[in-house]
This record gives structure tokens, sequence and C-alpha cells, in this order.
């Protein structure tokens, strides 16, 4: 009499029979750390490249596609990080606008403590260059990133279209600051005076940050843009002669 063959063993029940005792599945991929480090690296490559061709080329001269060329990543990674071009230029101008601006603010507070503990009253001279020595320091010693800042700053300050509500959102609160600090060592100045005062120091500030070669050229050699150290010793007494210039020059109101 033949045997009956013996039914065909489960594959599942097979799996289980040869499965390691403990079963719980291996993780896959990068830790959780490795997983932040990377996604922190890849924002940083992009924002550095969007910062570069920003600078070089202005707001509309530059795609997401050509950022995402520039960094080594994905048109898609750059929009899942940042959105749209908007806040992706934004995303850059925050990222320094912070530093530079949070320096500059502590620097005036500083000067002015100081001043109320020693009895000694504050100067304009003293003020400027506790104020404007935080984005010459960066721009002399930060690397080539901050250079590229400098030249955005210029540019989105210059810009009609969105440049003032830009500068407004990031620089307004330093501005405003350094601003209540001036009317106490010129009371005689209104605030219209104080503002354009401060207009004029503006656009120096951002040209001479921008290091266009301007200044080379028209010399002939004799200045050079590049040389932000006797750039900003220049800038601290200009602006103070200019601000006690024009203090008095429209009324109180």
């Amino acid at each position: 009499m033949s045997q009956i063959p013996a039914a065909p063993r489960p594959v599942a029940a097979a799996r289980r029979k040869t499965a390691a005792p403990d079963a719980t599945p291996a993780r896959r991929g990068r830790p959780p750390k490795a997983q932040a480090k990377a996604a922190g690296e890849t924002r940083e490559l992009i924002l550095d490249a969007a910062e570069d061709l920003f600078s070089k080329h202005g707001f509309y001269g530059v795609t997401i596609r050509e950022v995402a060329r520039e960094a080594g990543v994905d048109t898609a990674l750059v929009h899942y990080y940042f959105g749209a071009k908007r806040d992706l230029f934004d995303a850059v101008f925050l990222r320094r606008a912070e530093v530079w601006n949070n320096e500059r603010v502590a620097a005036i507070n500083r000067y002015a403590a100081q001043a109320e503990e020693t009895g000694r009253p504050m100067t304009l001279e003293g003020l400027l260059e506790a104020f404007l020595r935080p984005p010459f320091e960066w721009s002399l010693k930060g690397g080539p990133g901050w250079k590229h800042y400098s030249a955005l700053v210029a540019q989105t300050n210059a810009n009609p279209t969105f440049g003032g509500e830009t500068m407004a959102r990031y620089f307004d609160p330093a501005i405003r600051r350094l601003i209540e600090l001036i009317a106490q060592v010129l009371p005689e100045a209104s605030e219209v005076d104080l503002y354009w005062g401060y207009h004029n120091l503006s656009g120096a500030l951002t040209l001479t940050l921008g290091e266009t070669g301007r200044l080379d050229r028209l010399s002939g050699g004799r200045a050079r843009s590049g040389d932000l150290q006797t750039a900003g010793d220049y800038m601290v007494r200009f602006a103070a002669a200019g601000f006690r210039a024009v203090a008095g020059l429209s009324p109180s109101s």
C-alpha cells in the first residue's frame, strides 16, 4: 500500500521556523541624529549656493533650478526645504541678518551702559564705531559667504520692488535702537533730521560693503574698495560729522 505523501509545509511556517530567535526587523537607513545632521548640511549647501547666486545676479536673475545645480542637489529638494523662491531668498537673508544685527545692538547697548557706569557721555563717534564695526569685521574675516551677503544687502537696499520691505523686516529694529541713542547725544536734532542722517549713512554703508570696485577706478587705485578697515574709519568720522551737520535742519514735530 503506497504512503500518502506528507502535505507541504506552509511557507509562513517555514519562515517562522528558520527565523532568528529575535525576529525584530533591523532598522534601515541612517539613525535619526545622522539624518538630522545630513539634512542640516544639505540646507546649508542650498543656502550658500543661493546666497552666492543672488548676490551676483539679484533675485530676478536666479532660478530654483540654478540654485539646485550650484548646490549639487535635486530641484525638488530645494522646494522641500524652502518652498518658493521668495521663501528661499528670505531664508538666505535672515540667516546672517540675525547675527549681524544682534551683534550691532549688543555693541551699542554695551557702549551706552559703559558710558552710564563711568559717567562719561556718549559720543557720536563711539556709537557709530560700535554699530558699524560688526558688519565690517564679518566682511573682513568671515570668509566668502559674508562677502556674498554684504553684496546681497547692498542690492536689496536699493531694490524698489521689495527691498524696502525686506530691509524693514530684518534691519529696522537695530536701526531704531541706534537712532534712539543718537537722539540722546544730539537732543537738538528732530526725528526727521536723524532719519535723513541714517538714510545717508545706510547708502554709504551698503555701497562700501558691496566692494564694487567703483572707488578703485574713480581714484585711479589710490583708494581701494576692498580696504574695509580704512573704509570703516572714514565712515565713522564722516557719518558723525554728517549727523551733527543736519541736526536742527528740520523743526521738531
